[in-house]
């Protein structure tokens, strides 16, 4: 549920009128989920339908609230199985929460049910025979969820007695996972009390920062530089599966991910990109490439669930405390470094991204479980800065998309979302740049948060809009550097130079010339290199026909 204002109420009930005044047989169940009905609950309860599910797993505590006010031959269905996430419900708790209000609404008025559909979690753990067999018995998939609602179904009818078994098998996983040493470290629990305010902050305020790094980086106005990825080819895709299914060895692999790497640092420099990248050839995904070197993720195989579209990814499960064992990027950083004497930026996904397209665990808050990522990637961050790396870019796409459907909700999240993000970013020198890009920008509504990051520099995507995202770093008068994307990635058409010219000119209306990078709306690892090579150059030209003009 979300922020529903009075002309949308008034629409609500003039369409659920008209529903009964058409069809007055026809029985509908009102499903609402991803939270609680809060103030839409008096609209809810006053429509014409026959039942109204309700998100108990989010929202446990709205139930009494409408047990109070229903109707009496309301059906009221309850979404106790979490639908977003994949981990097995705690049966025993459940029949306790439910008994009493099955016994005071009458069986023909209750439904259980899973908080919302299952298509945001994978078909069958059963599939999974890989995984670590404690951590599977945790684990409830799509099957399963349903077969725990037959459980509870026959249970809550009095019918326990059939059901005892899997009821005792419940409480199993409950007790296991509750004490598991898998789950809890103690080191990482020290760490996590030991962030202070000084963890938090940058060494000096970004208007010093930036005169050290200008000095040291040496870079002409209008810097160009793109957000990441290269095209991962057909080749490149055939020979991760065959090294997965090893037909290919680790030397093999990783000699053609050097060529591959070779090739793109080479080409950035023979095109004239200011500051490179590797090219990320040797990454499956943003996320998943991180938390499989990460302590406390686990993977499954058949785990996809639809992201958008014909899109499906597979999001790792973050089961247990988080850190770093040992260096992730320094070594693939070090040999792109090692060819080029124009600076590589480090690359790495942030920890609010990370947590976001995971499936999260359910014991601790996000929150908390956010600020552990963030004390792995700093240890990364460290890491790089000490191998050499003066550029390090931590990717934040998925900041804006973790936002709550409230925003009433939305300060608490990003409070301890860009405190995570400067937990991780803010152990290093005045002269190291720390970078950031991230997707969905409608960011006018929380450009402070974007200015609290304090990242050295932020890419974000603004071409579709034709620079107009830009009037809210304006109007707030950000101070720090910017990348606005001057060419959409998500289409193949290849843009003009004069276009991309035309929209740095507009950037430059909206933001100094002293703060404007330029780069692409997003990284390129979906494109093909016939897109890329020329919108690529097209790019540079612009950005060199401006610094020619007076």
């Amino acid at each position: 549920m979300t922020d529903v204002d009075e002309a949308s109420r008034a629409a609500v009930r003039r369409a659920y009128a008209h529903f009964a005044e058409v069809v007055p047989a026809l029985k509908i169940m009102l499903a609402t989920y991803f939270g609680a009905i809060g103030d839409n609950l008096e609209t809810a309860l006053a429509l014409p339908v026959a039942g109204l599910h309700v998100d108990l797993v989010r929202a446990p505590d709205q139930l009494d609230a409408i047990v109070a006010t229903a109707r009496r031959d309301l059906v009221v269905s309850l979404g106790v199985v979490d639908g977003r996430n994949v981990w097995r419900s705690n049966l025993a708790a459940l029949l306790d929460q439910l008994a009493p209000m099955v016994k005071k609404l009458g069986r023909d008025r209750v439904q259980i049910a899973p908080s919302c559909s299952l298509l945001h979690v994978p078909i069958d753990i059963e599939l999974e025979t890989d995984l670590d067999p404690n951590l599977k018995t945790w684990l409830a998939f799509s099957v399963q969820k349903i077969k725990e609602l037959s459980i509870l179904g026959k249970a809550l009818a009095g019918y326990a007695a059939e059901v005892a078994d899997e009821l005792a098998l419940s409480e199993d996983a409950v007790v296991t996972r509750e004490t598991s040493p898998e789950i809890h470290n103690a080191n990482v629990a020290g760490r996590m009390a030991a962030i202070d305010d000084s963890m938090r902050r940058r060494r000096s305020a970004f208007t010093q920062r930036a005169d050290v790094q200008r000095v040291a980086f040496a870079l002409p106005m209008f810097p160009t530089t793109t957000i990441g990825s290269f095209p991962q080819t057909v080749d490149v895709r055939n020979a991760r599966a065959a090294h997965a299914r090893g037909a290919l060895n680790d030397a093999q692999y990783e000699q053609l991910l050097k060529a591959e790497t070779a090739r793109t640092v080479q080409w950035q420099e023979d095109i004239g990109l200011d500051v490179l990248v590797h090219g990320e050839f040797e990454r499956n995904d943003m996320v998943q490439y991180f938390a499989e070197q990460l302590l406390g993720f686990a993977f499954t195989k058949h785990g996809w669930v639809q992201s958008y579209g014909s899109r499906y990814v597979r999001p790792p499960i973050l089961f247990g405390d988080v850190s770093q064992p040992k260096p992730m990027t320094v070594e693939w950083w070090r040999y792109a470094q090692s060819l080029t004497k124009k600076p590589v930026k480090a690359m790495l996904t942030g920890p609010v991204t990370i947590l976001n397209w995971s499936f999260v665990r359910d014991d601790i808050s996000r929150s908390e479980t956010c600020r552990q990522i963030a004390l792995a990637i700093r240890d990364e961050v460290i890491d790089l800065e000490a191998a050499g790396a003066t550029m390090i870019q931590i990717d934040e796409a998925a900041l804006r998309e973790g936002l709550p459907l409230r925003k009433s909700q939305w300060r608490n999240y990003l409070d301890w979302a860009v405190d995570s993000f400067r937990v991780c970013s803010s152990a290093v020198a005045d002269g190291t740049q720390i970078h950031t890009h991230m997707c969905y920008s409608e960011f006018n509504e929380i450009i402070d948060a974007i200015a609290a990051m304090d990242a050295d520099v932020i890419s974000i995507e603004t071409s579709r809009s034709k620079m107009e995202l830009l009037e809210a770093f304006k109007s707030y008068k950000y101070v720090n550097e910017i990348g606005p994307g001057v060419y959409d990635i998500h289409s193949p058409r290849i843009p003009a130079a004069a276009e991309i010219k035309q929209l740095i000119v507009l950037a430059r209306q909206r933001v100094s010339d002293r703060q404007l990078w330029i780069n692409p709306d997003c990284g390129l690892k979906t494109r093909r290199w016939e897109e890329v090579r020329p919108a690529l150059i097209n790019m540079v030209a612009a950005a060199r026909e401006l610094r020619a003009e007076p």
